[in-house]
């Protein structure tokens, strides 16, 4: 043992007696607070204090190793021009890379026992511990936390959280990345039903989205299905106590799939489907996943219930770390705002995304639906950019409405379609040429104080995301919008893609950035029409970015045209 390793043990002996001695906590030495916090979201009030022998679960994500290797390995894995393009890493070979050291895992462990820490399970990778303990035990376990229990969300869903930071004793600090289950609150659906447009003529318009309206604009044709005998699979994660009811889905096929083969159930759910009513969110996600990546195979992640203390998030990544045998494309309508999450916890995440590029998922994120946002420091507004959408590695969708929204026609940007700029990961290397183009060739931008032009730029690509019908409790619902519609869209095209690929022995599409703009986005429907939103001020008065030729962070390279993105991406 070396003795920078002794000294450590040393450290952490001292500590861990100290817990055993009725948590004398004063005797350890803690490592400076996180950049952890708790904003409370509008509509969200505290009911005060928790009862100190309530249950809790939380999470410690351990400290991996290897994590400089990682890029570079998905890179080969996703580049058509590398010799290991395709060649995926197995969830075995992945957690071989980045599983945590021993000691990281002995210190740990034995910290958690010290403290009490009860049924603690792990994932393959070794990498995430999720346990049960009291409340008394976490706040003495966990320096300055303090649990509240709050209430809030249009299901008035009850959550635990801490509104102070929480403090690492020194000798676990270089093991524990962060604790998840204490500060962040479940972020609520933009999805929205629009009024309906108001059309000047009759003759030969359609009356909202729907599936075969999909397939016409997209030019997928009655043969453009899956097989149901290849394998080939798709999933979509539902979160923030959203579930789908298989009698909406068995609605919604007899009513708008009769023009193409499909399945009318999901072969999969992984997790718990809620008793109560069904969500629109979710029931959107499952249908137009089913219907655009129609006779396909579907997995559905469930939440299983309120989350007292957990984030299904977090619980969505965890599964993803314990499963050898997943769907080649995951898409997810989620996101939070950059600055509402710690460094710490957002930059693990992004790793969790580089697992799966390693191992050839396609994981795709809808953009959101605030345009640019905003938010205001210091009297400065500046536009407010969304996470996961902003990673680097997973492919955001965002959205586009019909030139005439009762007509089959071009599509121009929805104005509510997320896009911008990262605060938090720089450009990536695949779009510096895209992203340096469309800067210095778009005819206005906004003022360069109100985005970071150095920041991964997004969406990568877009979809329809304006005036979908959705089945819901039964109920045929009109006119709901956001990218929470176009992400599944794009993410069942990319599937029918797969199909081809596996029947023709090519590997699934894996992470799909760094081809797409090699490929500067061929196969696309390029949009060059309409502006999203932004900050309601006198400087850019509502306005974010614009699109135009090529890419844009908008629409991204555009939207699907289903025969030319098949030759594109058919091989090698």
């Amino acid at each position: 043992m070396t003795a920078d390793l002794l000294r450590d043990g040393m450290k952490l002996g001292a500590c861990l007696l100290g817990l055993l001695a009725l948590f004398g906590v004063g005797k350890c030495t803690y490592s400076p607070e996180p950049d952890q916090q708790l904003t409370l979201p509008p509509g969200w009030v505290s009911l005060g204090r928790v009862d100190p022998e309530e249950d809790l679960s939380l999470t410690f994500a351990l400290r991996q190793q290897n994590l400089e290797r990682l890029p570079k390995l998905v890179q080969a894995v996703s580049d058509p021009g590398s010799p290991r393009y395709g060649k995926y890493l197995s969830l075995e070979e992945v957690a071989e890379l980045v599983r945590p050291s021993p000691l990281t895992l002995h210190t740990v462990q034995k910290w958690l026992l010290a403290a009490g820490a009860r049924n603690c399970q792990s994932v393959i990778t070794q990498d995430f511990l999720t346990c049960r303990m009291s409340v008394r035990q976490a706040e003495l376990l966990l320096s300055g936390s303090e649990f509240h229990r709050y209430v809030g969300g249009p299901a008035e869903t009850h959550v635990v959280r801490s509104p102070r930071p929480y403090r690492l004793p020194k000798a676990l600090a270089s093991h524990v990345d962060f604790v998840g289950g204490l500060h962040r609150f479940p972020p609520t659906s933009s999805l929205r039903q629009r009024p309906e447009p108001q059309a000047a003529e009759t003759v030969g318009l359609h009356l909202g989205v729907t599936p075969s309206i999909i397939r016409k604009r997209y030019n997928l044709t009655a043969q453009d299905v899956g097989s149901g005998t290849t394998n080939n699979s798709q999933a979509c994660a539902q979160f923030l106590e959203q579930y789908f009811h298989d009698s909406d889905l068995a609605e919604f096929m007899q009513l708008f799939g009769g023009d193409f083969a499909h399945q009318a159930s999901v072969a999969h759910v992984v997790g718990q489907q809620g008793r109560g009513r069904a969500g629109i969110e979710a029931s959107l996600d499952v249908e137009y996943l089913m219907s655009a990546g129609a006779n396909i195979s579907t997995w559905v992640y469930s939440n299983p219930g309120r989350h007292e203390s957990q984030e299904p998030f977090l619980q969505w990544l965890l599964l993803l770390s314990n499963e050898s045998a997943l769907p080649p494309v995951h898409t997810a309508s989620y996101g939070d705002d950059e600055d509402s999450l710690s460094s710490a916890y957002i930059q693990r995440v992004n790793t969790e995304f580089m697992k799966a590029a390693a191992r050839g998922l396609t994981l795709l994120f809808a953009s959101g639906d605030s345009g640019a946002g905003c938010w205001s420091t210091s009297g400065r507004h500046q536009f407010r950019p969304s996470f996961p959408a902003s990673s680097p590695y997973v492919t955001t969708v965002g959205g586009t409405s019909f030139q005439n929204p009762f007509r089959i026609t071009n599509e121009i940007v929805d104005y509510i379609s997320g896009g911008g700029f990262s605060n938090v990961f720089p450009r990536a290397p695949y779009q510096e040429e895209a992203v340096a183009k469309f800067l210095s060739s778009s005819p206005k931008l906004p003022p360069s104080s109100y985005f970071n032009a150095s920041g991964r730029a997004y969406p990568d690509v877009a979809a329809l995301s304006d005036g979908y019908w959705v089945v819901s409790n039964r109920v045929p619902i009109p006119w709901v919008s956001g990218t929470s519609a176009s992400t599944p869209v794009f993410g069942g095209i990319l599937s029918l893609i797969n199909e081809h690929r596996i029947l023709n022995g090519r590997p699934p599409l894996g992470f799909l950035n760094p081809r797409l703009y090699q490929q500067h986005g061929a196969g696309l429907f390029d949009v060059t029409r309409g502006c999203h939103e932004s900050c309601l001020n006198e400087e850019v008065q509502g306005q974010g970015f614009c699109s135009g030729p090529g890419w844009d962070p908008v629409t991204g390279w555009g939207t699907p045209n289903f025969p030319a993105l098949l030759k594109t991406l058919i091989d090698p």
